[in-house]
């Protein structure tokens, strides 16, 4: 049975196979783009690979730019509901939408020294977690070194993209 996303990628020209896969890696169509010249994919798991290939091949800078590409978890833009649509549906499944004041502060206190330490939001593929858990990965990757954290961005961005990709039709 063939995979009609894997299909219509394959005819697709850079405009529509940008647009359609532009929003797995949050602001960053770049990626999209990127992995165009790549096809043709045999399935989503070629495709995921072609992705993953472009950020890990991209340089540092431009990982970074990635990274801050995306917001913080329950912070601001959760809270007032101006999240890219995605993000949006990511933290509500979660209920980070819906923090009381106190858990409210205790996320922004752990976004702020995380900024500070690292000089880009904390991230992870909250469907793979619970509040919880979410709250344990944040005081343990406090710990990282500037490196490790990056590489452990960058790897919770991977898996996003591939919720993400799992969920288009």
């Amino acid at each position: 049975m063939s995979d009609p996303l894997i299909s219509f990628l394959a005819q697709a020209d850079k405009a529509g196979f940008i647009s359609r896969l532009g929003a797995l890696y949050e602001h960053s169509p770049w990626i999209a783009a990127e992995a165009w010249s790549r096809r043709p994919f045999a399935d989503r798991d070629a495709l995921r690979a072609a992705l993953r290939a472009v950020v890990d091949e991209a340089n540092e800078a431009r990982q970074l730019q990635l990274i801050r590409a995306h917001p913080d978890l329950a912070g601001k833009l959760a809270r007032a509901g101006t999240l890219e649509a995605h993000s949006t549906r990511e933290q509500q499944g979660l209920g980070l939408d819906r923090l009381d004041d106190a858990e409210y502060r205790r996320f922004d206190s752990l976004n702020t020294a995380y900024r500070e330490r690292f000089g880009f939001p904390f991230i992870v593929a909250v469907r793979a977690h619970t509040r919880d858990s979410v709250l344990a990965a944040f005081e343990s990757r406090l710990r990282n070194t500037p490196d490790q954290e990056r590489r452990a961005a960058l790897r919770e961005i991977h898996q996003i993209a591939a919720f993400r990709l799992s969920d288009l039709s």
